[in-house]
């Protein structure tokens, strides 16, 4: 633990000299090709930099942090666009580059006091002690019906991805003053496939992909396609990249050679949600709408039945899942082993 500790801190030391190499050398050069030419080394470390980590919990959100969102963050910078193109200062454009933050826009003046001043998240607490039953609930895990196990892999994934990514943006909270946008919108409240993927599930990763592959493709298919059949081009694109990250990130957790499953997995989530769209458009039009709690059901449904099919296999085939469960005992064991000694025996 102590050596997965070092290379992860030397592995966001280089990280971050990369990041200011960006910020004063490559932001010097005129922007697109040069530029993106200047960048392309930092591209290549920051691929290299996870192979650094085994632990899931370390390597896990690196990988996801820097090979996915600061590597499209840093593409777009290349081309002068936000965010990293706003940043006034050095500090400013680290945090926003290499964490899964984005800064609030300022609020919209209304006659509604509640939606200008929206309530802080009060789950948080609650959603911790859930994510500490479910690890606990594992112990049981041999003499439970695989569905349970389902329905516990979904919630941990859920709980585990948010923890993370708030915990990731607290400091840049509390040190910055920044107001930043929240990750996710309860997605468990979700009525269809594109209010889960679009307006719900890890915001991050749907407010860095719309820039770098959804408009760019819709801008360039609209004049072939005309738009409608743009905007679907558009997003299927933006899902297969989506799998095709997946991919890559199974990749740094397994160290074994992709499936395709959970690349298969996104592809079918953006077909069917081309069709949804299309078909609640029809049925708008004709005055047939589904009640949220009937279309709610069937979209958790279908995403439970298809993760069970596509998006877990590959993890549990190569026993990502149980060394993600082992790690939390191992991790309660090293502070435990850093804590003082009457300090431990009270607890």
């Amino acid at each position: 633990m102590d050596d997965e500790i070092q290379n992860f801190f030397k592995v966001w030391m280089i990280a971050t000299i990369c990041l200011c190499y960006c910020y004063y050398i490559s932001s010097t050069i005129p922007r697109a090709f040069f530029r993106l030419l200047s960048i392309l080394p930092v591209l290549f470390i920051f691929l290299t930099l996870p192979f650094s980590l085994h632990s899931f919990h370390l390597g896990g959100p690196t990988t996801f942090f820097l090979v996915w969102l600061s590597s499209f963050k840093l593409v777009l910078f290349s081309f002068n666009q936000p965010p990293l193109s706003l940043s006034p200062n050095i500090f400013h454009f680290i945090s926003i580059a290499s964490l899964p933050i984005k800064l609030k826009q300022q609020p919209i003046k209304t006659n509604n006091p509640k939606l200008e001043n929206p309530k802080k998240p009060i789950l948080l607490p609650l959603k911790v002690v859930f994510l500490a039953a479910i690890i606990r609930a594992y112990d049981y895990r041999e003499s439970m019906h695989s569905y349970m196990i389902l329905i516990l892999y979904c919630c941990h994934m859920y709980l585990g991805i948010e923890l993370v990514l708030a915990i990731a943006a607290a400091p840049v909270r509390t040190v910055f003053g920044f107001e930043i946008e929240p990750q996710f919108n309860e997605p468990y409240l979700s009525t269809s496939l594109q209010d889960f993927w679009g307006r719900r599930w890890n915001l991050m990763v749907t407010s860095i992909l719309r820039p770098t592959v959804y408009d760019p493709v819709r801008s360039v298919s609209t004049g072939i396609f005309g738009i409608t059949c743009a905007s679907r081009a558009a997003m299927l694109a933006t899902f297969l990249v989506s799998g095709l990250m997946h991919e890559l990130i199974y990749y740094y957790l397994s160290r074994v050679s992709p499936t395709w499953e959970v690349t298969w997995f996104f592809v079918l989530h953006g077909v069917c949600t081309a069709v949804e769209v299309a078909v609640k458009k029809v049925m708008i039009r004709r005055g047939w709408r589904l009640h949220p709690v009937v279309s709610g059901l069937l979209t958790l449904t279908f995403l439970a039945v298809s993760g069970n099919w596509l998006f877990f296999p590959q993890l549990v085939r190569n026993g990502v899942d149980r060394k993600a469960i082992r790690e939390y005992a191992i991790l309660v064991n090293f502070v435990r082993s850093k804590l003082p000694v009457n300090l431990v025996n009270s607890l």
